[in-house]
C-alpha cells in the first residue's frame, strides 16, 4: 500500500488526464493491433470504474518544432512530413505506418507529454496519465519503428530538463525494450532509465546496456507477477534511491498482460497497480511526487483497459 506521503501528495493535487481525439485518427489498417479502439477502450473502462469524473482533463497543444528538436534532429521530422501522404497509407517498416492524419496524432501526442510535464513541475497537477498514440518508446532520434513516430516520453524528459529538473529516471515496464529511450539518453547522467522487457522479442536489444545509466531487466517468456516484483524490488528501486530522481516519467505498456497474445507473460491488473505503488513511493520521497506516465503498448482491448483503470487508479490516489 502507498506510504502516508504518498498519499498525502497523490491527493493534494489533482491527476491530469490528457488525450485528444486526433490521436484516434491515426489508423495503420484494419487488421493492425495499434489501433484506435485503445483509447476507447480505456476510457470506457475509467468511466465504468468510476475514475472518470475524479481526473483534471486537459486538451494537449501539438508539440512545436522547438520542442521536437530536443531529441529528434530537424531534419528527421522534415523526413516524416514529406513522407505524410495525400491519402492512403505509407510503410516506413513492415510495422509502422502512416496515414494522413498521423503526423498530426503524434504531434498531438508528444505535445500531450510536453504538456504534462510542464503541469507537474509546476505543481497544478500531481501527477499525469497521458493516454495518446501512436505510443513512442521505440523511435530513436533518427528513426520510427515499432509502431512509433516520435519518443513523445522522451520529449517530455528533455522538456523536464530544460526547466529545471536536474535528474530525470525513466520506468518502462512494456513487455518490449525500449530501445528508443535507450538510445536518446544513454549518455545523459542527468537521465537514469530502468525497465523490463520480455527477452528474446522485438526489438531484440536491452541485454547489454548501452550506459551505466541503464538499468535493463529482461525478464523470459512465461514470467508473472513474481518475477516482475523481484525486479522491481531487487534492481529498481535500490537504483531509482540512490539517483534521487526529481521526475519520474513511465512508459507505460500494458502488453505483458497475460490476456494480451502478442506477447508471452503473464501479468495482471493487480501487478501494474503494484509497481505504480513502488514509484509513487519513490516519487514522493525524491520527487515531490511528479510523475508523468505514458501510454505505450497494449493490445488486448479488454486487459488494455482494465489495466489502465488500475495504474490510473493508483496516480490518482484512489485505491
Amino acid at each position: 500500500m502507498l506510504s502516508w506521503l504518498a498519499r498525502k501528495i497523490a491527493g493534494s493535487r489533482p491527476t491530469a488526464y490528457l488525450t485528444h481525439p486526433d490521436c484516434a485518427l491515426h489508423d495503420m489498417g484494419s487488421h493492425h493491433p495499434e489501433c484506435p479502439a485503445r483509447l476507447a477502450a480505456i476510457q470506457d473502462q475509467l468511466i465504468a470504474s468510476g475514475l472518470w469524473d475524479h481526473l483534471w482533463h486537459v486538451e494537449p497543444p501539438l508539440v512545436t518544432h522547438e520542442q521536437l528538436a530536443l531529441v529528434h534532429p530537424p531534419r528527421y521530422v522534415e523526413a516524416l512530413e514529406q513522407l505524410s501522404p495525400a491519402e492512403g497509407i505509407v510503410h516506413l517498416d513492415p510495422d509502422t505506418a502512416i496515414n494522413r492524419h498521423s503526423l498530426r496524432a503524434a504531434q498531438r501526442a508528444a505535445g500531450a507529454v510536453v504538456r504534462a510535464t510542464e503541469l507537474v513541475v509546476n505543481r497544478e497537477a500531481a501527477n499525469a496519465f497521458c493516454a495518446v498514440r501512436p505510443p513512442g518508446h521505440h523511435a530513436e532520434s533518427k528513426r520510427a519503428m515499432g509502431f512509433c513516430l516520435f519518443n513523445n516520453l522522451g520529449v517530455g524528459v528533455a522538456q523536464a530538463l530544460k526547466m529545471g529538473i536536474e535528474r530525470v529516471a525513466v520506468a518502462d515496464f512494456d513487455v518490449h525494450h525500449g530501445n528508443g529511450t535507450e538510445e536518446l539518453f544513454h549518455d545523459n547522467p542527468r537521465v537514469m532509465m530502468v525497465s523490463i522487457f520480455q527477452s528474446p522479442f522485438y526489438p531484440y536489444s536491452g541485454e547489454n546496456a548501452l550506459g551505466p545509466n541503464m538499468h535493463n531487466v529482461p525478464l523470459k517468456a512465461g514470467s508473472r507477477g513474481d518475477a516482475l516484483r523481484e525486479a522491481v524490488t531487487t534492481q529498481w528501486l535500490p537504483a531509482l534511491n540512490d539517483f534521487k530522481p526529481g521526475m519520474i516519467f513511465i512508459s507505460a505498456g500494458f502488453d505483458a498482460h497475460r490476456d494480451d497474445e502478442m506477447a508471452s507473460m503473464g501479468l495482471v491488473e493487480d501487478d501494474y497497480a503494484w509497481i505504480t505503488e513502488q514509484l509513487m513511493e519513490v516519487a514522493a520521497n525524491h520527487a515531490e511526487g511528479r510523475i508523468v506516465s505514458v501510454l505505450e503498448g497494449g493490445y488486448d482491448l479488454s486487459a488494455l483497459g482494465r489495466s489502465a483503470a488500475a495504474h490510473v487508479r493508483v496516480l490518482a490516489g484512489l485505491q
